[in-house]
């Protein structure tokens, strides 16, 4: 008799895992997001906020999240992937009200091409508008962003410095029900293209390996305002994350200031303006 065969196992976590809702998951805020983009807003411009477009928008939950701020609130999303937008219309805009659908607008194109109504604030978050990788492309898509803009508007983008950006290194973090793996694979300290993927790992031991992958240029936040002021904007705020005095753990927490110290890491917010 030969020995008893194995039962067949269920597939693994990692396979019935659905790769967008753990970014959203694990990357992406967007209520603390739209709360500093709102608040920064009426303490520059001294009003508040009404229409806003998200570039790389991806799942548009962000957009999603504005709407649902205020009744009149309007956003425009967009990206060239139509199979993430095609995700975000039937998880993220299907539950909200026929009200609220009326005012998210959801285009598939390339930002640097696509023609939008003047609004308030434009967001390029989660380091996407880094795919630019020479500064002239990065110069023509600032300048559309300023032509987007209404005269009292704000253009806002995220930033990181530090040592660990030009490192090869993987972060580990555990989020309810899976572990976020960023892996900064490659850098070519020529170049400063840096490679990176975003992993999923699952209590069964089941991987999801390069759910995400991205090429970027580090672009250091000097670089970066000097190339929006090429572009025509008249002046850029730096907004860098706090950290805890004793700890050294990072806060929620964003102050404008002109310093930092030579941290490992750090976050922070880019404001432009027109």
């Amino acid at each position: 008799m030969g020995s008893p065969k194995k039962a067949a196992s269920g597939p693994t976590m990692a396979e019935q895992a659905d790769r967008h809702e753990l970014y959203q998951a694990s990357v992406q805020n967007s209520e603390f997001e739209i709360d500093f983009m709102d608040a920064t807003f009426e303490e520059l411009v001294g009003r508040k906020a009404i229409s806003m477009r998200e570039d790389f928008c991806g799942t548009a939950i962000s957009s999603v999240e504005w709407i649902k701020r205020r009744r009149g609130n309007t956003a425009v999303s967009v990206d060239n992937d139509p199979e993430v937008l095609d995700w975000g219309r039937q998880r993220n805009l299907a539950p909200l009200s026929n009200d609220q659908r009326k005012r998210i607008e959801l285009i598939e194109a390339d930002v640097r091409d696509v023609k939008t109504d003047k609004v308030d604030m434009i967001q390029a978050y989660n380091f996407s508008y880094w795919f630019f990788q020479e500064r002239k492309m990065l110069l023509d898509y600032f300048k559309s962003l300023r032509e987007s803009l209404v005269d009292d508007g704000l253009l806002f983008l995220d930033i990181f410095g530090g040592s660990e950006c030009y490192q090869t290194q993987k972060e580990k973090r555990k989020v309810d029900g899976f572990k976020y793996v960023w892996d900064q694979y490659e850098f070519n300290a020529i170049t400063y293209e840096l490679k990176c993927a975003i992993h999923f790992h699952f209590p069964d031991k089941s991987k999801m390996k390069n759910a995400f992958t991205y090429t970027w240029r580090v672009w250091g936040a000097r670089e970066l305002r000097e190339i929006l002021a090429d572009a025509g904007f008249s002046e850029t705020i730096i907004y860098r994350q706090e950290f805890d005095d004793e700890t050294d753990e990072a806060l929620d927490e964003y102050v404008a200031t002109e310093e930092a110290d030579d941290f490992a890491c750090w976050l922070g917010y880019l404001v432009a303006r027109p």
